[in-house]
Formats: structure tokens, sequence, C-alpha cells
């Protein structure tokens, strides 16, 4: 995973971030072969990089639960 700038890519906030005020989450990009996430308040800034392979760990590994935060 390397940091990045992406010029031209069609970026996304998830549905649940638009009322959030604006800038206070990040944007996901789909790219050719890989899956470009940067943080919304610095849209010029650099974005992390993940292979198909990669994101598709990631998202199944948040919809298990795995980085749920359990408050004791």
């Amino acid at each position: 995973m390397l940091a990045h700038q992406i010029d031209g890519a069609v970026w996304k906030k998830g549905s649940r971030s638009n009322g959030s005020g604006g800038n206070n989450c990040v944007e996901v990009a789909f790219l050719d072969k890989e899956i470009a996430v940067r943080d919304s308040k610095d849209r010029t800034g650099p974005a992390l990089m993940f292979t198909q392979a990669e994101w598709t760990a990631f998202v199944d590994s948040a919809k298990d639960g795995e980085f749920d935060i359990v408050v004791s």
C-alpha cells in the first residue's frame, strides 16, 4: 500500500457521510486495478492504494465486526 495523489479519479463518500457536515470522512475511488482511499479534509493530499484483494479483505473484516470498538 503506497500513498499517491490521483488526478481524474471519481471519488465517492459513504451514504451515511452526507449529513455529517461535509469533510469529516474518507472518500474512495475505484480505479482500473486498485482502490484509492483519501481523507476528505485534504482532497489534494495523498491517497492510500489497495489491491482488490486487500480491499475485499478489509471490507469483509469490517462487516464481520473485526474493527468494532468494545467499551467495557
